[in-house]
């Protein structure tokens, strides 16, 4: 094959003239490849251009011009999310309070909507809750994602999915449950329509609830459905525009209980007005009333200077500036503190505040947090109100509940702060582990102003004003508190806020218990009077009754307990199940006597007293009433 390709080489001969114009051709082959290199550069960079400018232009309609809220394919929960879905809430017994279901919520892309009419006719028909004409509106928007509805039904979802719509999708979420309906829902709150906390302990706990944590409260679901029931019957009877009740563990500061009327249903969150939103217990501040006197004497008597029999006089009314001090029912005579106590003297709790002073009564207030927001694990707490300028008026009203505004969570802690032994624990709603309790506590006043304290608590039920808060047998003790409501153009005398704190047992305190009555009105049956001691008094007692039964609780004095069973023996039981009766499982009152007595409530002669439970205090009951 060579030697013919050179043949064919010399056969043709000398090549012609115009052939050596050739030579300045000769490097054409390496210049073309050059041009077609550089021709596809080009096209790259074209390519890449256009490449990126796809990039950037899907990036910032994602970020700048999409809805937030849709919804995207690439976001679709990996199995492994889902445990992370938000916990429960628990009450102390473990009773799911809140807990959170699995469902889906309805989406539109409507720019895939083939017939906006037609899709709109059908939907309405498959959710009977939207209109036609807001489905349609909707879907012809001009934007890209709608929400028709959230939180569908297991119906709702099928009836949807058999329609076959192109251009509607589903997407998986949470729905936040409230088992107990409208039990609780100022301790609650209730979350929104992305299942994130707006309200109560959903709110505070957030972030927690919303990694897995379940959150165990210190309330008890069965005292708190309590709680609200007389509170609702309460305002019924006494014609009352709301009403508020809290039940405190005295030794660790624990809320077993905190009811606020009018209440909602968190299941329906969407329906919430303001004033049904309006935690009383935690944002209500009001003028507390003769409530104050508590503080006040506690006060006077940690100066280590008085005791219960020291005298103050409260013969005549006090005059300062162009204002009068008064009594309501006034004795007019030199009187002991436990008389001023007693008889709730306005005089005498003034007289007493003299000896103090202004600075003294400031510090005193400070020191059981009486001068900023309560701290309990609720965003709905308000900033009490007090004299930016402590003068010696201020001084005056302020013994007597006048002139500063607290909260009723406020009067409670300081309450129980001042007759557990004189030590301070924060409210909480979240159970307390032992570490947290000795952590919590700090000392406020003496073990002795404590111990008077406590009698004076149990003379006023004994013998004063707290009469109709008594359960004999349990040592109950207490204050009563009657506060003007201020208006206009003054204080309101028909408007009133009517209270009453009751504790028990005296003997070793165990639970606060305070009811606030807003604006009663006074009945027949208490002589057409709505102070504290006729209208939140009773409320007291009957929660302690039912404390008693709900919890087992023995008798401190089962002797006075058997002999008022044998004058007033207990109405036949209600047929179980019965609204607003305890668990059948619970002891009676009088099954309790007779466990403690070893005798029946209805015998002829009283039994002999037995020795106190082993949870009480062995110490006898020492001052007076008891």
């Amino acid at each position: 094959m060579i030697r013919l390709f050179r043949r064919r080489d010399a056969e043709a001969g000398p090549a012609p003239d115009d052939v050596r114009q050739r030579p300045a051709a000769q490097n054409l082959p390496g210049r073309d490849a050059l041009e077609v290199a550089r021709s596809r550069l080009a096209v790259g960079a074209v390519l890449f251009t256009v490449l990126f400018g796809a990039v950037a232009a899907r990036m910032a309609y994602v970020s700048l011009l999409r809805d937030g809220t849709e919804p995207g394919l690439a976001r679709a929960p990996h199995p492994a999310q889902l445990q992370a879905e938000r916990a429960d809430i628990l009450d102390r017994n473990d009773v799911v309070l809140a807990t959170s279901l699995p469902v889906v919520s309805l989406f539109a892309s409507p720019k895939l909507v083939l017939d906006a009419e037609e899709a709109a006719q059908k939907l309405s028909k498959a959710l009977p809750d939207i209109k036609a004409e807001e489905i349609r509106e909707k879907l012809l928007s001009g934007r890209s994602f709608v929400w028709l509805k959230r939180g569908l039904s297991p119906r709702e979802h099928a009836a949807v999915m058999r329609l076959g719509l192109p251009g509607f999708e589903f997407q998986n979420e949470e729905r936040r449950i409230y088992p107990q309906g409208a039990i609780g829902p100022h301790v609650l709150g209730y979350t929104g329509i992305d299942n994130v906390g707006l309200a109560g302990v959903e709110k505070r706990f957030d972030e927690t609830l919303r990694k897995g944590q379940p959150l165990r409260l210190s309330v008890d679901v069965r005292l708190q459905r309590f709680l609200e029931q007389e509170m609702a019957r309460a305002m019924l009877r006494f014609s009352a525009i709301g009403a508020t009740a809290v039940v405190m563990d005295a030794k660790s500061g624990e809320l077993l209980a905190l009811a606020s009327l009018p209440g909602y249903d968190p299941n329906r969150h969407k329906t919430i007005s303001n004033e049904a939103l309006f935690n009383r217990s935690t944002l209500g501040v009001y003028e507390q009333g003769s409530t104050f006197k508590i503080f006040n004497t506690a006060m006077v008597l940690d100066t280590g200077r008085f005791s219960t029999m020291s005298v103050f006089d409260a013969s005549q009314p006090i005059k300062i500036d162009r204002f009068t001090i008064n009594d309501y029912h006034g004795q007019n005579r030199a009187m002991t503190v436990s008389d001023i106590f007693k008889y709730s003297s306005n005089i005498g709790s003034a007289r007493m505040a003299l000896e103090v002073g202004v600075e003294g009564q400031r510090a005193f207030f400070d020191k059981l947090g009486m001068l900023k927001p309560v701290p309990v694990e609720l965003p709905e707490v308000a900033q009490p109100l007090f004299p930016r300028h402590w003068r010696k008026i201020n001084l005056l009203t302020i013994a007597f509940g006048h002139g500063m505004s607290v909260t009723p969570l406020h009067v409670v802690t300081g309450t129980a702060a001042l007759l557990n032994g004189g030590i301070y624990y924060p409210p909480t709603l979240v159970r307390r582990t032992a570490a947290g309790h000795a952590e919590a506590g700090k000392r406020v006043i003496s073990e002795r102003t404590s111990r008077q304290m406590r009698d004076l608590f149990r003379l006023v039920v004994a013998e004063g004003t707290g009469k109709n808060a008594d359960v004999p047998g349990y040592e109950v003790g207490g204050k009563t508190g009657t506060a003007e409501k201020p208006g206009r153009y003054g204080y309101r005398e028909k408007a009133l806020i009517s209270s009453f704190v009751g504790v028990f047992p005296m003997r070793d305190p165990k639970y606060i218990i305070m009811v606030s009555i807003d604006e009663p009105k006074g009945i027949k049956e208490t002589g057409g009077y709505a102070t504290g001691g006729a209208v939140a008094a009773p409320s007291v007692k009957a929660i302690i009754e039912h404390m008693i039964t709900l919890y087992g609780l023995q008798p401190v004095d089962p002797a006075a307990a058997a002999k008022l069973l044998a004058a007033n023996p207990p109405a036949p039981a209600a047929p179980p199940g019965a609204a607003g009766t305890p668990s059948a499982t619970a002891p009676s009152l009088s099954q309790l006597v007779e466990s403690t007595t070893g005798s029946p409530a209805g015998g002829a002669s009283p039994p002999p007293a037995a020795r106190p439970p082993a949870t009480t205090s062995p110490k006898p009951a020492t001052g007076g009433g008891r």
